[in-house]
């Protein structure tokens, strides 16, 4: 199976983020590329954007905590509002894991937002946590220099390795890339360097915050496998439909569905009308609505 699409939410559908990729993929991610809510009150689809700041705080925490578990290298694109709390974060998580190497850099662009009152907002922050014995692949991403440019005969035919600030257009209305029914999407350029810096062909990439799909649709291009996760069932019947993805039976042993009252797997009942809680509580729900997966294979 090359890429799956679970609706839910990673943190809570149930399990642990840990427990769900095990049952899920293969139980650990070569990757991650996370872009959480900003918490700046936009209006998402089935989650509510505007939270106290102690409690966004606290889920920024349990989100590091969860990829580093999981991942060998992840990246966090967040709003630079929450630089301190991010930053605290990020210190804390080196503290209890030595081995836990960490690189900040920023995402650029000239398109930025106006502001008649202030510095407009020119660029998104990016943390990259990286276990010590995570391999990185430099040649990947290696862009054409500046004396290649000139015609300069010292410079590596092979292009230079970019640095640590990433100059992509934000992906606006007129965007090709713009998925209209959606509030904010990333470069899928930015993406595809942070990930094939990160991966090699056939590993798989975990996204965390699906949206309009950037993830999935960057894997597909360069030839790695993803698991998204999306909590809304509006934004992943649209990822579904544009990435020719099906729903998975109930009972197939990659659907992510959990029993709401004790998180064992649910599977078909005698009735195909219902579903059974099989190695927990035993409960009986109606199969519909209840959380899809969808896949690609």
């Amino acid at each position: 199976m090359s890429h799956k699409l679970i609706c839910a939410d990673w943190l809570d559908a149930g399990r642990t983020a840990f427990d769900a990729a095990q049952d899920v993929s293969d139980g650990y991610y070569a990757c991650a590329f996370a872009d959480p809510p900003d918490n700046t009150g936009l209006e998402y689809d089935g989650y509510d954007d505007n939270l106290e700041p102690d409690d966004y705080f606290e889920l920024l925490s349990k989100w590091f905590e969860r990829l580093i578990r999981i991942t060998g290298i992840s990246w966090i694109s967040y709003n630079a509002k929450w630089t301190a709390e991010v930053g605290a974060i990020v210190r804390d998580l080196c503290r209890s894991a030595p081995d836990l190497k960490t690189r900040h850099m920023i995402h650029t662009y000239s398109f930025g937002q106006h502001n008649n009152h202030d510095l407009g907002g020119g660029y998104r922050p990016i943390w990259r946590l990286r276990w010590k014995d995570a391999p990185l692949y430099p040649d990947q991403i290696r862009i054409e220099s500046k004396r290649q440019r000139m015609g300069d005969k010292r410079a590596n035919s092979a292009g230079r390795v970019p640095s640590d600030v990433f100059d992509f257009p934000r992906v606006v209305g007129n965007s090709k890339q713009r998925r209209s029914w959606h509030k904010t999407q990333l470069n899928e350029g930015l993406v595809e360097r942070c990930i094939k810096l990160s991966t090699k062909e056939g590993d798989r990439v975990l996204d965390p915050f699906a949206g309009t799909g950037t993830v999935l649709r960057v894997c597909r291009k360069i030839g790695r496998l993803s698991t998204s996760f999306e909590i809304s069932p509006s934004y992943c019947e649209k990822i579904a439909e544009e990435n020719g993805m099906g729903a998975l039976e109930v009972d197939s042993p990659h659907a992510f569905l959990r029993c709401q009252a004790c998180a064992g797997r649910i599977v078909k009942s005698t009735n195909e009308n219902f579903v059974t809680c099989e190695n927990g509580c035993g409960r009986i729900t109606p199969l519909l609505g209840q959380i899809p997966t969808y896949a690609s294979f």
